[in-house]
């Protein structure tokens, strides 16, 4: 049996964000944190100062291409939106290398996206003012799954067969067979990031967000957008994937079962804008 720690461990040589990354971070934690020190960092890499303008002038964002520097970029959008977006850009590099036995990545990142957009437009309806920064820890949300395929493949392919099966739910399979489950290894390897602790106990608590503690709110967010895409990986109708939500969560983010067919036709429209924004070279399906 595995535990979360060891699984993240395998992996660390492969999956340290990039120092640019860090530095940022260094910044945004800083209370000298500067605008002008960050636009800095950020220019110094190019094909960073060329994803960050282009996202910014994207519709996600609506500025029609009149933010033509990155120091413009940083002060309309502020450190820490900054800092979200650096990380998010900086997970496709980070794994860029990996190709885990049993799992198509084109397919993987589609889902992370689709995750990422549910989130945020649940988080919208929500009257979130974090709205953005739930769209970065949807697109991080399933990591652990890549760490589970790129270490224990046979075993994580075996949980997901169990679960495609309808023998018990896929977090079940993985603590029965692994010895932990994908939010358990994802919440270790934000930790082992050192990202601000929300992110690691946001995907920590998706299974069962009351788990979640202040930040159970969030995570109940994040347990509605992983079962939409749950449901779109396996060809379902919007209604089953409600249908597995708890009326607790429902009650708790104060929507109906019925809006998540919306949701998931919003998410849909845009997922390939969005896929081409933050993984310019993913082929998928």
């Amino acid at each position: 049996m595995h535990s979360a720690q060891e699984l993240v461990s395998h992996v660390e040589a492969l999956a340290s964000l990039p120092t640019v990354y860090q530095r940022i971070r260094e910044q945004l934690d800083s209370p000298d944190g500067s605008v002008i020190e960050v636009a800095r960092l950020v220019s110094a890499d190019p094909a960073l100062t060329v994803r960050l303008l282009r996202l910014v002038n994207s519709a996600l964002y609506g500025y029609g291409g009149q933010v033509d520097t990155v120091n413009r970029a940083v002060q309309i959008l502020g450190l820490q939106q900054v800092h979200d977006l650096v990380l998010a850009m900086s997970v496709s590099a980070v794994f860029s290398g990996i190709q885990p036995e049993r799992m198509e990545m084109g397919r993987f990142w589609r889902g992370s996206v689709m995750c990422a957009l549910a989130a945020r437009t649940i988080a919208q309806g929500c009257g979130l003012p974090s709205a953005e920064r739930l769209f970065v820890i949807g697109l991080l949300a399933d990591l652990g799954h890549l760490v589970m395929y790129q270490t224990v493949p046979a075993l994580a392919a075996e949980a997901q067969n169990s679960a495609d099966r309808g023998e018990e739910a896929l977090h079940m399979a993985e603590q029965r067979i692994v010895g932990c489950d994908y939010a358990e290894v994802g919440a270790t390897l934000m930790d082992h990031w050192r990202l601000p602790p929300l992110f690691a106990e946001v995907v920590g608590a998706q299974i069962v967000p009351r788990l979640g503690g202040d930040h159970s709110f969030d995570a109940a967010i994040l347990h509605v957008a992983s079962a939409l895409v749950q449901a779109d990986r396996r060809g379902e109708a919007s209604s089953a994937a409600a249908e597995r939500i708890a009326p607790s969560v429902w009650s708790q983010l104060n929507m109906s079962p019925e809006s998540l067919s919306r949701i998931r036709e919003e998410a849909e429209l845009n997922l390939a804008a969005y896929v081409s924004l933050f993984f310019p070279s993913l082929k998928i399906r």
